[in-house]
């Protein structure tokens, strides 16, 4: 593998080089291949997801429609690193240019937060059903379930903003490596030309709060649908109820499992492999694993595929 030495350690920079997976050229073609396989999973995963929400009449209600709309941003999500992964295993220099780097943060992150919001009215909704299930038709209507899906995306997307703004009237000097497949801030903040001690107290203070804030709602949430289930006099009642929740809590545990790794891991240059393992695996085999969990945990959506695939 080949490493353009493009950059002036004396001089800003306007471009970065992902490193990746560094290994030999047989190493990376491999990659590509492995990747890409689970790239088109994904897509075609998800994909069957929302074409059987929208083919299916049963369906369209306020747990599939979320779901649906969940499939559609996981979509996004893998798409916003893994294509430029795939065009850097077939590369010898690896590069990525200024503007590409801070759209890649932006979507990145700005998906990320979105999912985090999305899990959250999720778990709103599976509430609803089992603490309220005779007003549940009157309190999740097709209009708040609009409203909550709009303002996932938009608070998803207005929370990066600010710190992308700032980023873009920043300076980078150095080397220009970023040791990673995706520009994540830490390296890309070590890369600045002077440090500036403010701009890293905001992304450290913004970037846990899409997690934090919708991760404590989930468990909120869970703890007060435990306490009703636990309430149900017949053991087959309690079972149906675990039953409509537990294909999210499997989706939560795997996703918010991973990144709780990775932001409670230390962030020197040993643990970077360690980082990059972590974030693949909630940035991409996450969205690979989601439709699988959710069609064999739920019977209805089972059924709503195989009628679809035979299509």
């Amino acid at each position: 593998m080949k490493i353009s030495n493009t950059f002036n350690t004396s001089s800003a920079i306007t471009g970065f080089i992902l490193l990746g997976f560094p290994c030999p050229r047989e190493g990376q073609i491999l990659l590509f291949v492995l990747f890409s396989a689970v790239y088109l999973l994904t897509l075609m995963g998800n994909g069957s997801i929302i074409c059987a929400v929208c083919w299916d009449q049963r369906l369209h209600t306020p747990m599939y429609i979320l779901l649906a709309n969940f499939s559609f941003l996981e979509i996004w999500y893998v798409t916003s690193t893994v294509p430029n992964m795939l065009a850097n295993f077939l590369s010898d220099n690896k590069l990525i240019s200024f503007s590409g780097c801070l759209l890649q943060f932006y979507f990145f992150f700005s998906l990320g937060s979105t999912e985090c919001f999305f899990l959250a009215i999720m778990a709103f909704d599976r509430y609803l059903a089992i603490c309220w299930p005779l007003h549940y038709p009157t309190l999740m209507t097709g209009r708040l379930c609009a409203n909550l899906i709009i303002s996932c995306w938009v608070f998803g997307f207005l929370w990066f903003l600010i710190p992308i703004i700032i980023i873009s009237q920043m300076s980078f000097c150095g080397s220009g490596i970023i040791d990673h497949f995706l520009c994540d801030p830490g390296p890309l903040l070590a890369l600045t030309c002077e440090k500036v001690p403010v701009i890293e107290l905001v992304f450290s203070t913004l970037s846990p709060l899409p997690l934090i804030i919708p991760f404590l709602f989930i468990m909120g949430s869970y703890a007060l649908v435990l306490r009703a289930v636990l309430k149900v006099p017949s053991a087959a009642g309690r079972k149906k109820a675990f039953s409509t929740c537990g294909s999210h809590l499997t989706v939560v545990s795997l996703f918010y499992g991973s990144v709780l790794v990775m932001y409670g891991s230390p962030t020197s240059e040993h643990e970077a492999g360690m980082q990059k393992i972590v974030t693949l695996f909630y940035s991409v085999v996450t969205p690979l694993l989601n439709p699988v969990i959710y069609s064999l945990r739920n019977k209805d959506m089972k059924k709503a595929l195989q009628k679809f695939l035979r299509l």
